[in-house]
């Protein structure tokens, strides 16, 4: 991903969402589980492209937490695979944000996140060469 640690990735982001005040907490800062869940959402975007199907979490490493975000704050979700399995897809995914005054962005959480495909019984399932 991005080697200058203020410079986001060139690609676009797998997604975008703005933080609201019911994902806060009392000093205005977002809660860590929130800015999970939405790096999540966008790793899991990349990697369910990947295995063209219905993918879990099954792991999540090396979880930084940079600096704060803040209500209204838009933060930005980048995901570049790392490796795909038999069965899972590792994905180093990273969000950033920029606040509503500004046209800067700054990297506020990164980890690697591991996918497996999975079945319609929930099931892992081979992730075919071609899809990969």
């Amino acid at each position: 991903m991005a080697d200058d640690p203020e410079s986001p990735p060139a690609t676009p982001p797998m997604m975008r969402a703005i933080a609201m005040p019911a994902d806060a907490n009392a000093n205005g800062d977002i809660f860590g589980g929130w800015l999970m869940s939405q790096m999540d959402l966008g790793g899991s975007n990349l990697a369910g492209r990947i295995a063209h199907g219905r993918i879990a979490t099954v792991a999540v490493d090396a979880m930084s937490f940079i600096r704060p975000v803040k209500i209204g704050d838009e933060v930005s979700v980048y995901a570049e695979l790392l490796k795909v399995g038999r069965t899972s897809i590792q994905v180093n995914v990273e969000a950033w944000r920029r606040a509503r005054d500004s046209a800067s962005e700054r990297r506020v959480t990164k980890a690697v996140f591991t996918f497996v495909a999975i079945d319609s019984e929930g099931r892992p399932r081979p992730i075919a060469p071609a899809q990969a």
